[in-house]
């Protein structure tokens, strides 16, 4: 019993002096650990946020691109639309060529005719202004057999010259001129198509154009219905009851 005393108390004096140095060991190996666990720790870490950075990114460019191809989308509509609308004013100007090709052929013979009645009523209306609406007309005689000139200026150009004639039916107007076949300059005093007449400055001949006869009589009982016309005429006299020779009325179908 005593020798086995002894050892138990050897094992505990022993265990006594190591216990320190062993608690010291194990110390420094739990800090050791636990370094190691917390380098390894941050390095997942470090991992987890390169993954994250990873992801995200992938994420950031994956909207992108679906932003971007929905923006294609609408763009391709877009397209498609301008595409459709374009075949279709194509097509629209295709068939108004093809009219347009129609109407000249129909239109330019027209014209044509528009100018020769023209030529004609000049001719053969009331011989005033003659040498200025003769000139027109040859004007637009020329102008059909030109090129460079297009329809649409030639009809506005007829219209017009036409226009002109019209507004001539319903106007007062005086001008100098020259009786035909003679050197007598003369006032001529025009009240719309009615009446043409005609005064020497020094108002010593008198007369009209006799649409009837196709002639110029000398008339001077209306020297002084001449004179008043020509004030009327000129805006130096106030507008006032004109009386006019003027051709004598007759039946329909009368030659």
């Amino acid at each position: 019993m005593k020798t086995r005393s002894l050892k138990q108390f050897a094992i505990l004096a022993c265990a006594a002096v190591l216990a320190p140095v062993l608690s010291a060991q194990t110390l420094e190996g739990v800090v050791a650990a636990q370094a190691e666990a917390d380098k390894a720790a941050a390095g997942s870490q470090q991992r987890i946020n390169e993954i994250q950075d990873r992801t995200q990114d992938a994420l950031g460019k994956y909207l992108q691109a679906v932003a971007e191809a929905e923006s294609l989308k609408k763009y391709n509509d877009q397209l498609g639309a301008q595409v459709k609308s374009q075949r279709e004013e194509i097509a629209s100007i295709e068939k108004q060529l093809v009219d347009i090709e129609t109407t000249v052929r129909e239109v330019q013979p027209l014209m044509q005719r528009m100018v020769e009645t023209l030529e004609k009523f000049v001719g053969l209306d009331v011989p005033f202004l003659l040498e200025e609406r003769t000139k027109r007309v040859n004007g637009l005689k020329e102008m059909m057999a030109r090129a460079d000139v297009t329809i649409s200026e030639k009809y506005r150009r007829i219209l017009e010259a036409y226009q002109i004639e019209l507004e001539y039916g319903r106007t007062l107007d005086a001008y100098e001129g020259k009786l035909p076949g003679g050197e007598k300059t003369v006032e001529f005093v025009r009240l719309g198509r009615i009446s043409l007449m005609y005064q020497t400055p020094d108002g010593e001949e008198t007369g009209y154009w006799d649409q009837a006869q196709r002639g110029w009589v000398r008339d001077d009982g209306y020297s002084h219905e001449v004179k008043e016309a020509l004030r009327v005429a000129k805006k130096i006299g106030a507008p006032d009851l004109l009386t006019v020779p003027v051709p004598a009325p007759q039946e329909a179908g009368a030659s």
